[in-house]
Parts: C-alpha cells; sequence; structure tokens
C-alpha cells in the first residue's frame, strides 16, 4: 500500500491564550503525526497546570497492539511524568471521542475533564455509543466537553478514510 502524507498543514497555537482551542490544536497536530505514520489519525494531549505533560497519536499499527491508541499511550505518559496514576486534576484533549477502553481509562486513572473533538456514534464511550462516565455506581465522573475543533478534525478524519478507500478498494 502506498502511504500518502496528510495534506493538512500542522497548527500553531499561541502561547497568549491557553484555552481549550490553544491544546486541541496540539492534539490535532499529533493527529496529523498520526496520518503521516500510517496510523489512524488520532491525537491526544493530556494537562496539567496549563502546561502539556503528554502527548501522543495512535501507534496500533507501528506497536502491533490494539492499545495503542493515543489516550492510552498519553495516559502512560502523563502518569510517569507526575509519578501517580492518579490524574486528578489533569485535562485531556483528543480529537476523537474516546472508545470504550479508553474511555475506561480516563475514570480509572480519574482524569478531571475529557475534552474531545468529533463525536464517535458508533464506538465512543462518552456519549456517542455509550457513556461510561455516567455509570451509577463509578467513584469517578470526569466531565466530559465535546466539539472544540470539531470540524477540522472531521475533515482530516473523513479525507483519511476517503483517501484509504481509493488505495484499498
Amino acid at each position: 500500500m502506498e502511504q500518502k502524507t496528510c495534506p493538512f498543514s500542522k497548527l500553531y497555537p499561541s502561547q497568549l491564550n491557553k484555552n481549550s482551542d490553544f491544546f486541541m490544536q496540539y492534539a490535532y497536530n499529533q493527529s496529523i503525526n498520526a496520518w503521516n505514520a500510517d496510523e489512524v489519525p488520532v491525537g491526544a494531549v493530556i494537562v496539567f497546570n496549563e502546561e502539556i505533560i503528554a502527548s501522543a497519536h495512535n501507534q496500533t499499527r507501528a506497536r502491533k497492539d490494539p492499545s495503542a491508541h493515543a489516550e492510552m499511550i498519553a495516559i502512560s505518559q502523563a502518569a510517569r511524568k507526575i509519578g501517580d496514576w492518579r490524574l486528578n486534576e489533569c485535562l485531556l484533549y483528543v480529537t476523537k471521542e474516546p472508545c470504550p477502553m479508553c474511555s475506561g481509562a480516563t475514570i480509572v486513572s480519574r482524569i478531571k475533564e475529557v475534552h474531545f473533538a468529533l463525536p464517535d456514534s458508533k464506538m465512543g464511550g462518552l456519549g456517542g455509543a455509550t457513556s461510561l462516565h455516567l455509570l451509577k455506581d463509578s467513584n469517578h465522573k470526569p466531565e466530559v466537553f465535546s466539539g472544540v475543533m470539531e470540524n477540522e478534525c472531521k475533515l482530516l478524519f473523513q479525507t483519511f478514510f476517503q483517501q484509504r478507500r481509493k488505495t484499498n478498494p
């Protein structure tokens, strides 16, 4: 299969406004890294005290590991950085709604907030296909926000799969 370079440009967020757009732009840049590595273009960053402490993109093909999703890798990086598995004060920014596996990891790691760009009605675990964060007896319920850079991430995702279908009919 011929690998195609991502046709979308990386973004250069301004350090002057560290808001949801700022952090999602970094996650978006990670999704471009995923595309260029021939991975499904999902990117994630984890923020602690307004600083990015972890960033990753999907690496399931490269690692030959079905659990090597951007969120899972970033959560592991953040836990190592902080020195604790409890990420209570951390925020996760990810370009697509986390799947049930990744949603479970955000709950178990006690991430405070999850911000995702693109909802996933087929496999999303935070409101799309199911809502793991709303389990009645769960002892941790992250706040969930969606829609930041949704259009940009949707276009990137759709274009990736359109190109895939052309090269792998």
